[in-house]
């Protein structure tokens, strides 16, 4: 596998290469091998960094039922929204009380509150609603 991407990447640099050479100018050059390094570079950095489908902070998906259960047994009001309950949406300044997340449930920086009936987990700082727990 090793030597089938240095290989891919040879064959990719030398193209990349005789493109150089045929265009005016070392700016010409310099633009060619940027872009010949990103197609490189790019693939194999690419995993670096990324999220892979968890929500960063957020409550995994096998901890979702027993949160739920918690929060139930909390028995807290639920806000009314007039809009979409939806990941993103950025929820009242006011009226809307925020709780704490139990540190049982790995969850840091955000809170939690019910809005039209449903469990949210929230960023407190700028009130997005970061999670919708179903």
């Amino acid at each position: 596998m090793r030597k089938s991407l240095i290989l891919a990447s040879a064959l990719l640099a030398s193209s990349f290469a005789g493109a150089a050479y045929a265009q005016d100018g070392a700016a010409a050059g310099a633009a060619t091998g940027a872009v010949g390094g990103a197609v490189v570079g790019g693939p194999v950095g690419a995993v670096v960094g990324g999220v892979g489908g968890a929500i960063v902070g957020g409550l995994a998906d096998k901890e979702e039922p027993r949160f739920r259960e918690y929060v139930v047994r909390q028995d807290r009001p639920s806000y009314t929204y007039k809009e979409e309950v939806r990941v993103g949406a950025v929820l009242p300044s006011s009226g809307v009380t925020y709780y704490e997340v139990p540190d049982e449930y790995g969850v840091k920086n955000y809170r939690y509150t019910r809005v039209n009936n449903r469990i949210v987990l929230v960023d407190p700082s700028t009130r997005r609603v970061v999670q919708v727990i179903d």
